[in-house]
């Protein structure tokens, strides 16, 4: 209260924002299946998904073709989208993040629906998540995968015992 406030010239002085704020979406599209959960849960509608299915050979012969959804657009409006989050948070398959980047304004309204080009770009701005507590509990997942690493490592590293025919034929 003693002291005189100090005004931040935005354009000259960046601003300390913290290191998870909510900037922009990113998507990290190879993680994209186009399952279309985040435009449809959007609250605005401002997700905009195209793609088409393509089919893909047999791994083994005598198996069966095989089709998978192959992304042809991702695009979001910024300019309807409220910031919410829920299409990061229902995302199954971690393919939308917060990255921090605020910078993105444009002068004609039109130019605020980013494509997945865009989009992509902004996925390499968002930052490390934050370390596991070191006491706290190991998930379940990382846990059994361990137990079977473990055993399977116990497997293979017991001596197999030379069985010798001689011994039971006397």
């Amino acid at each position: 209260m003693t002291r005189k406030t100090v005004t931040e010239q935005y354009p000259d002085a960046q601003p300390a924002l913290p290191p998870r704020s909510r900037g922009v979406i990113g998507l990290f599209e190879e993680n994209c299946t186009v399952c279309m959960l985040c435009a449809r849960e959007c609250p605005d509608w401002c997700i905009y998904i195209d793609s088409h299915k393509e089919t893909v050979p047999a791994v083994a012969p005598g198996g069966r073709e095989r089709s998978r959804n192959v992304l042809d657009r991702f695009a979001i409006d910024f300019s309807l989208c409220m910031y919410c989050g829920i299409c990061i948070e229902v995302c199954p398959f971690d393919a939308l993040f917060w990255s921090p980047e605020f910078e993105y304004a444009e002068t004609d309204i039109r130019d605020l629906t980013h494509e997945r080009d865009k989009l992509r770009e902004w996925m390499w701005t968002v930052p490390a998540p934050p370390a596991l507590d070191p006491g706290a509990e190991e998930p379940k997942e990382i846990a059994a995968a361990r137990k079977a690493a473990e055993k399977l490592a116990a497997a293979r590293a017991e001596p197999t015992e030379p069985t010798d025919p001689q011994e039971g034929a006397s």
